[in-house]
């Protein structure tokens, strides 16, 4: 990749919290540790069911000690509504803030050093009135950025970034193997261990009990995870989301995300191992590769 770019996503939304018990208050429900986030520190959590299945994922910031949320902006509501169901007597202030702010990512080649960041996932700093942050899923990814709505292409540009539509970004996450929300987990089904969570460091096994942790914790020191979100190469067209992948006749996992020749899949543990039929799905020839990054 050369150059570097930096891409709006309107598919991103920001909700903003404040208030004396924030930390406390979110502590209980995300799972990673919330005290970590500071003016120089960024974290990538979810919100789970009590039964520990998916339900929203988000990165955190600090602007000016209240946290800026950058998540899915369609689903946005949804999470509100559920963070307002746990505040009980919180002193907590929760709001819809899409209209105030958007995210963007920067990546390519000098990305970080061009920002004047460390190459450590969740690095941040203040930038453009707003939060920039190195990646705190992998650093390869490049940067991520909450700014003011107003200026934020200008921020951006000024900055040295190319404006792009994200097609490159969304082709060296997939290719990383790394989930983009409900694109590539299930809503109140999808398991956080099954999708990298915890080597993504989207998880604080030390911070103590959150939402769904019981499961969560239980699901990796039982050894039980079965299935795995990887990338795929794609020969023929890109399967559709939700497309079986079959190993001659067996289904072995299904689709997720796909852009050109480059896709994510949740595939069966079982037939990565050994000889088995290539894997297909629909008229696509489906190879998968393990990233550099998982441990299993």
């Amino acid at each position: 990749m050369s150059g570097t770019e930096a891409v709006l996503l309107e598919h991103r939304g920001v909700l903003r919290a404040g208030g004396e018990d924030l930390v406390a208050y979110l502590q209980g429900i995300v799972s990673n540790d919330v005290a970590r986030v500071a003016r120089e520190r960024a974290v990538w959590a979810a919100f789970l069911t009590p039964q520990g299945k998916f339900l929203h994922e988000f990165f955190i910031g600090d602007l000016g000690g209240d946290f800026l949320l950058d998540c899915e902006a369609d689903r946005l509501p949804d999470l509100l509504r559920r963070l307002t169901l746990y505040r009980l007597r919180s002193q907590v202030t929760l709001t819809d803030a899409r209209a105030d702010f958007s995210v963007a990512v920067l990546f390519g080649e000098g990305c970080l050093d061009r920002l004047g960041l460390a190459a450590e996932p969740g690095a941040a700093r203040p930038f453009g009135g707003g939060i920039v942050f190195c990646d705190p899923r992998l650093a390869a990814l490049g940067a991520r950025t909450i700014l003011p709505r107003d200026g934020a292409e200008a921020a951006l540009t000024d900055a040295g970034f190319t404006l792009g539509d994200g097609t490159a970004y969304d082709r060296l996450r997939m290719s990383l193997g790394v989930p983009d929300g409900s694109r590539d987990l299930e809503v109140e089904k999808s398991i956080l261990l099954e999708n990298g969570f915890d080597e993504l460091h989207g998880i604080d096994w030390d911070k103590g009990c959150f939402m769904g942790q019981e499961l969560t914790a239980r699901t990796k020191y039982r050894a039980l995870i079965k299935k795995r979100l990887l990338p795929v190469a794609i020969e023929g067209p890109a399967p559709e989301p939700g497309t079986p992948v079959l190993a001659g006749e067996r289904q072995a996992g299904v689709m997720r995300s796909a852009s050109g020749d480059v896709g994510l899949a949740l595939l069966r543990l079982e037939y990565l191992e050994g000889e088995h039929e290539p894997f297909t799905a629909d008229a696509a020839r489906i190879t998968p590769s393990k990233p550099d990054w998982a441990v299993f």
